[in-house]
């Protein structure tokens, strides 16, 4: 293995020895440091040297996914911090401001604390989440960090050092137990962090107990991640790359569908030779690739950027599968865009692509109900006036039986998640909210 491919992460200990960097002002270098103080911050050495536009760093979209920029605080807290950082206050003080700061980002977005854990005999499993009926998401306590973070993570509460906002299980016989108890789940998902940041021996001591024919009725097993994105040598020349295709082989000979869920947010992440290969490797096991990502602000908010991604995917042999709205967490302000401009950028790739790309659903919204979808803006008469109403479903739900049932919501041009929205048609409530 050469340099090139010898993993190194840059996290705010040591990021100011990236060599690009050096282009920077110290006022630019700081903003980066007083961000990611709030917000995680890593990347590593294929990100930098691959990936990233560094001629143009400040409109790179790559920079901007893996950089913290100062507009991700609002100003006041960011006043907050660089305040503290400039005054080198002690450790304590410092991490107890930040904290404060984080308790007001919505650190666990669609009810994940409240509704999401389910229990054995009282017990709490706070390694699983249990959301849709057919569907477990599980978190392996190894696998709760990633190769880079993305600016925009949802899960960025998993990576802040907070144990109380931690998901993470260690325990494979409770897992197997809960999967026995339940007949109904069909899928698993492996998420994090990372799931695939852990060896494969480590990874395959979760999975193995999962092949058991006790567990006949879970049919498929996927594995979040985004390593194909930020670390494709995962799948080549990393030491155990073919012990981890040889688990995905095995995964698959089992007679269970293996779904690798990627995250790729723009094109450029599928344009190296490392990230084909890796590709081209994981298919040859019979496992598939799906690839999801929100619509965001100064990443790929342009239907351009999303056709050309879709194509991408396609030609690789890869699915395309959801186009998400950004979650209510974090920097939601900095990467927020309107639903309907979310959904026009949607139609608009859409109409650009063939069929063969039209697996993609969105624009969906991850919230405390299930998972919703835009179907679009829609003129309807009420009330002896024609009005413009936003058409909306359930793609999955927290009961199951909202599932592909339409509804309406008042139109809002600056609406950005489904809490911005008002019933339509002068109802109190949507459908959803008496359950």
């Amino acid at each position: 293995m050469n340099a090139h491919n010898k993993y190194k992460a840059f996290t705010l200990a040591n990021f100011r020895q990236i060599p690009q960097l050096e282009q920077f002002t110290q006022e630019q270098l700081f903003d980066i440091e007083v961000v990611g103080n709030v917000l995680p911050f890593k990347t590593n050495n294929y990100v930098v040297d691959e990936l990233i536009d560094w001629e143009n760093p400040f409109t790179d979209p790559i920079f901007i996914l893996t950089f913290p920029q100062k507009e991700m605080l609002e100003p006041h807290h960011f006043e907050i911090v660089a305040r503290l950082l400039k005054a080198v206050a002690n450790k304590a003080t410092l991490n107890e401001a930040v904290n404060k700061i984080r308790e007001q980002l919505n650190p666990h977005p669609a009810g994940q604390i409240d509704y999401n854990i389910p229990e054995i005999d009282g017990l709490r499993l706070t390694g699983l989440q249990h959301k849709y009926r057919e569907t477990l998401l599980f978190f392996p306590s190894h696998g709760q960090t990633c190769f880079a973070y993305c600016t925009f993570c949802f899960r960025w509460p998993q990576f802040v050092g907070v144990d109380e906002w931690k998901f993470a299980m260690t325990e494979t016989e409770t897992l197997v137990s809960y999967i026995k108890l339940h007949p109904e789940i069909t899928d698993i998902l492996f998420t994090g962090g990372d799931p695939l940041i852990m060896s494969a021996k480590r990874l395959a001591m979760y999975i193995e107990p999962l092949l058991s024919p006790e567990l006949s009725h879970l049919q498929t097993i996927r594995i979040g991640t985004k390593a194909l994105g930020y670390w494709p040598f995962k799948f080549t020349t990393d030491d155990d790359a073919p012990l981890l295709l040889e688990l995905f082989e095995k995964v698959v000979k089992s007679g269970k569908n293996l779904s690798i869920m990627a995250h790729f947010n723009h094109p450029v992440e599928l344009s190296t030779e490392a990230v084909q290969l890796a590709i081209r490797n994981i298919l040859a096991t019979g496992a598939q690739i799906r690839s999801q990502s929100p619509v965001m602000k100064f990443i790929n908010d342009s239907p351009q950027i999303w056709a050309e991604m879709w194509r991408k995917l396609v030609n690789l042999n890869c699915i395309p599968y959801y186009l998400f709205v950004a979650r209510d967490t974090g920097a939601q302000h900095y990467f927020a865009v309107p639903l309907v401009k979310a959904w026009d950028i949607f139609r608009n790739a859409y109409q650009q692509v063939s069929g063969v790309c039209r697996t993609v659903r969105g624009p969906s919204m991850s919230c405390t109900p299930g998972k919703v979808q835009v179907l679009g803006v829609v003129e309807i008469p009420f009330n002896g006036e024609l009005r413009k109403y936003f058409a909306l479903r359930f793609i999955q739900g927290r009961n199951p039986d909202w599932v592909g049932r339409p509804f309406f919501a008042e139109y809002d041009e600056n609406a950005i998640w489904l809490d911005d929205l008002k019933p339509a048609f002068d109802q109190k409530k949507f459908f959803f909210e008496e359950e």
